[in-house]
């Protein structure tokens, strides 16, 4: 059982930036995967970035060269660097833990957080 703490969220204007928290109740460097997501309203949630235990990140392409994903395996936190954010970067804000493979580059994911808000003024 790992339990996922996500911080960080709020307003922030557009071009601006904004740095979310994900605690895990675990050790970082024993869970296979972490991950950010995130919801727009209305929308389905979507994959933002992974980090896997031995700290390989990923990203999707709407956020590629804007975000980062770091961690720090001491206080078992994953960090999300949001920088240059659009109005469309704006939603709930996932952690995610534990993957397990659907399909070859597909992942599923077995923990999540409760997400943190984020609003991206125009």
């Amino acid at each position: 059982q790992v339990q996922l703490e996500e911080s960080g969220g709020g307003l922030v204007q557009t071009g601006g930036s904004l740095e979310l928290s994900c605690v895990a109740s675990a050790s970082i460097l024993e869970i296979n995967a972490m991950a950010w997501y995130r919801q727009a309203p209305g929308k389905q949630r979507e994959l933002v970035g992974q980090v896997t235990s031995g700290g390989y990140t990923t990203y999707e392409d709407p956020v590629k060269g804007r975000f980062t994903i770091s961690r720090d395996p001491a206080k078992n936190t994953v960090y999300l660097q949001m920088n240059s954010l659009k109005p469309e970067d704006a939603g709930v804000y996932f952690c995610a833990a534990q993957r397990t493979p659907l399909r070859p580059g597909f992942y599923e994911y077995y923990y999540w957080g409760q997400g943190t808000q984020v609003t991206v003024s125009s």
